[in-house]
């Protein structure tokens, strides 16, 4: 059995990042960029008008200028403006040549025709976007290992790219063990629990904008877990099994990764809930063994699986790990790191109740796990701990 930061450690040093692949800009926020991005074109390429006024020679701002003609957005005919008159211009729209500043038209009075400015503030170029103001031709718009936001998706589409090379995000198989498990709005019989991990993984995922995933359900059947495990390799980068991970007479989940070739990096962790966690590797693909009570399966999912999913997208982990004080006492048996069900707020952790590994409530109301360390046994009210911070 070894430690969680052992755990980390191996499961670190056996993700290797996905190849980069080129989507969609309409599909790639929340990837990150596997080269740098440069500009083809000056953005926008013209000068441009930051208002709804009148464009116009800035030498000429102090004499009553006549109205001749309009500019709308997205006007594609080139209009020279003549000396001692103005335009009627557009948000957007391109100045014509001649005219370098324009007017707002709140700042103006029309009189006879023409063109009276009442702006005491206004200067040379004043509401005009230069060429290239957004960016350059040639110039760097953004950086290989940048996230794709909302607002870097909308900053490359505005300066024409429609497609980018990007890390993907990982495919992902989840099996569920356990003959005991009955479908949620099923009637249960005598013996049976609802199924719960499933739906729990496959949310957590989806949270992270994970699209690629298969669930599958595998009797407490050596043969048959096997078959669903090795078409689960076959068509994913990652595969998480829930329950059937520890010693008992109807634990397969070892032995099937055996028979598929599953080269076993650890198993059992010195930590509580999660101690049956299994890790292991296929080639390039990772194959986690997570156990069966629902708790235990977040629980590592959250310190295990998440990490090496963002590392092999290239992605920070939304996990953030802080330092807090603890709120209330605590305390546990030494030889096991315990990661309790918490609540964090303004610096200290709370440890919430139901904090058994079979119970889920608590965890639907957490928005931390708090760490107690190994050796550990009195935490007295204001320990320091640390606490990874869940995704909401």
């Amino acid at each position: 059995m070894i430690t969680v930061s052992e755990a980390k450690d191996l499961i670190s040093e056996h993700v290797i990042s996905l190849k980069a692949i080129q989507i969609d800009l309409s599909e790639a926020v929340g990837h990150r960029l596997a080269k740098d991005v440069y500009a083809t074109q000056h953005i926008p390429g013209f000068r441009q008008s930051s208002m709804d006024g009148y464009a116009f020679k800035f030498d000429e701002h102090l004499q009553p200028l006549p109205i001749l003609g309009e500019m709308a957005a997205g006007s594609t005919a080139t209009v020279t403006l003549q000396s001692g008159t103005a335009c009627r211009i557009f948000t957007g729209a391109p100045l014509p040549e001649g005219a370098d500043t324009v007017v707002m038209q709140e700042k103006t009075i029309i009189k006879n025709g023409q063109l009276l400015i009442q702006d005491d503030r206004l200067d040379l170029a004043s509401n005009v976007r230069q060429s290239g103001a957004e960016i350059k031709k040639g110039a760097l718009a953004m950086r290989k290992g940048d996230l794709l936001s909302p607002a870097a998706v909308g900053f490359l589409a505005g300066i024409g790219l429609n497609a980018v090379e990007v890390f993907p995000m990982p495919r992902l198989c989840i099996i569920v063990t356990g003959k005991e498990l009955q479908q949620p709005g099923q009637v249960l019989k005598f013996g049976q629990v609802y199924e719960s991990n499933s739906y729990a993984l496959k949310a957590a995922l989806q949270m992270e904008g994970i699209k690629e995933i298969s669930v599958y359900k595998a009797d407490d059947d050596l043969e048959v877990l096997t078959a669903i495990l090795q078409q689960a390799l076959e068509q994913s980068d990652v595969v998480l099994l829930s329950g059937g991970v520890s010693v008992g007479d109807y634990d397969f989940v070892i032995e099937a990764s055996q028979r598929c070739g599953i080269n076993q990096v650890f198993h059992k962790v010195k930590q509580k809930p999660g101690k049956p966690l299994f890790f292991g590797t296929l080639a390039e693909k990772l194959v986690f063994g997570l156990p069966g009570n629902p708790s235990s399966v977040l629980s590592c999912y959250y310190n295990y699986v998440l990490p090496a999913i963002k590392q092999l997208s290239q992605k920070e982990s939304s996990n953030s790990i802080l330092n807090a004080k603890l709120k209330t006492p605590y305390r546990k048996p030494a030889g096991l790191t315990h990661y309790l069900k918490g609540w964090y707020e303004d610096g200290f952790a709370s440890p919430l109740g139901a904090q058994e590994s079979f119970r889920l409530s608590s965890f639907a109301q957490a928005n931390c796990l708090i760490c107690l360390e190994e050796s550990g046994t009195d935490f007295p009210a204001g320990s320091p701990v640390t606490i990874i911070q869940l995704p909401l």
